[in-house]
């Protein structure tokens, strides 16, 4: 025990666990303003996972990680463009069409890796190393754990404050909230619901995206069959923990990357435990968390409700 608890306060746990959740803050963030503008986003995982994909692809083409940070961009964005179809302009129902997208994107990158790497077992593309600020990654304890990580880290926190203080601080966030709670009233003041709507889940596509990239370009720099394992649907309750507000992403995110992290650190000690079982910790955690959200938080009150024009 005394070994699991040294083990759980080192900074290498603390530095993975921080590692570990900047997907998460991205795609979080994303969702939140998704759903804050009424478009519930079943299919964040596969977003993610279409990200992981096309950032391995474009890194290995142009041998650059930063163009392959912008190829999982556009991959979430296009599995985002998608979803917009379906149920912005075609008013489908939203979470069938966001599972669709997950079973779909899981396909076609499974299908596409092989053909591309032949076995779907590539090397190593050009990927991000970790960036050590100077002068602060020399804190002692902290330095390492928050000053040492890859430019996603740095990124995933800069986008959640910036989308917080847009959501609450900006015509266009008063716009994502009015779609969100009475698209009706909005449309009676001039502002389109359709293409407010379509800037959320376009931001939220890009983000997921590039959450993805964050695992495949800064985590494993290859491209792994179904890499993301369920993140996105840990990021979807991350939205009903946070209450909505991409801010507390960050806090929330940085808990579910730490009961990731100790699944991790928990296989390899020698405990006598199923590797099945710690695999299951974060998705058990995550279920009791939501379980306390969700009682407490109030979702916008036209998520999840197609709009058309009258």
């Amino acid at each position: 025990m005394s070994v699991l608890i040294d083990l759980l306060v080192s900074t290498a746990f603390l530095a993975s666990a921080v590692r570990l959740a900047v997907p998460l803050i991205l795609a979080g963030a994303g969702e939140v303003i998704s759903e804050r503008a009424g478009v519930l986003n079943i299919g964040l995982e596969g977003m993610m996972l279409m990200g992981a994909f096309t950032g391995v692809v474009g890194a290995d083409l142009t041998g650059n990680p930063w163009i392959g940070a912008l190829a999982a961009a556009l991959g979430g964005i296009a599995v985002a463009a998608i979803h917009g179809y379906v149920v912005i302009t075609w008013a489908g129902n939203q979470i069938v069409s966001g599972l669709a997208l997950n079973l779909g994107s899981l396909g076609l990158t499974t299908y596409l890796s092989r053909q591309i790497w032949d076995t779907g077992q590539q090397q190593s593309v050009a990927h991000f190393t970790p960036v050590h600020i100077p002068g602060l990654s020399n804190i002692p304890f902290l330095g390492p754990v928050l000053f040492q990580q890859s430019p996603f880290f740095y990124f995933a926190v800069a986008v959640a404050i910036g989308l917080g203080v847009v959501l609450f601080r900006s015509r266009q966030g008063l716009a994502w909230r009015g779609s969100g709670e009475d698209p009706a009233a909005l449309d009676s003041v001039g502002v389109s619901v359709a293409a407010t709507r379509w800037k959320a889940l376009l931001v939220c596509g890009a983000l997921a995206g590039i959450g993805g990239g964050a695992i495949s370009l800064a985590q494993l720099y290859t491209f792994i069959e179904n890499m993301t394992g369920g993140r996105g649907y840990i990021a979807l309750a991350l939205v009903i923990v946070t209450r909505w507000n991409p801010m507390w992403a960050i806090g929330v995110a940085l808990f579910f990357g730490a009961t990731d992290a100790v699944a991790v650190r928990v296989q390899a000690l020698d405990v006598a435990i199923p590797y099945q079982i710690s695999l299951m910790l974060p998705f058990v955690l995550t279920l009791i968390v939501y379980g306390f959200a969700a009682r407490r938080g109030r979702p916008p009150a036209a998520l999840g409700r197609p709009w058309m024009k009258s």
